[in-house]
């Protein structure tokens, strides 16, 4: 069993920051995938940013230059940080870990003025 428990949303200005945490307890394997996906409302959840044991990450497109994923395997946390936002960033965010497919509950995103 793993549990993914997140940390860190809230309502935020545009152009303002924010940092998400995800922090994962149970019987993890060591080498695994951890990263942060969103759902807007209407639309199909989607991927904002993963990052491997070792370090490598992978990017939507739409937060590159403004997002940093980063990860402490001694904690076996996944961190977000995301600066320059912008209210289409508004979303429920979703921490994930693989494998096998591990969701967290969700925190909400909100941008506006």
């Amino acid at each position: 069993q793993v549990q993914l428990v997140e940390s860190g949303g809230g309502l935020v200005q545009p152009g303002g920051s924010l940092r998400l945490s995800c922090a994962a307890s149970g019987s993890i394997f060591s080498i695994n995938v951890m990263g942060w996906y969103r759902q807007a409302p209407g639309k199909q959840r989607e991927l904002v940013a993963l990052i491997s044991s070792g370090g490598i990450t992978n990017y939507a497109d739409f937060v590159k230059g403004r997002f940093t994923i980063s990860r402490d395997n001694g904690k076996n946390t996944v961190y977000l940080q995301m600066n320059s936002l912008k209210p289409e960033d508004t979303a429920v965010y979703y921490c994930y870990l693989s494998p096998p497919d591990y969701w967290g509950q969700g925190t909400q995103v909100t941008v506006s003025s």
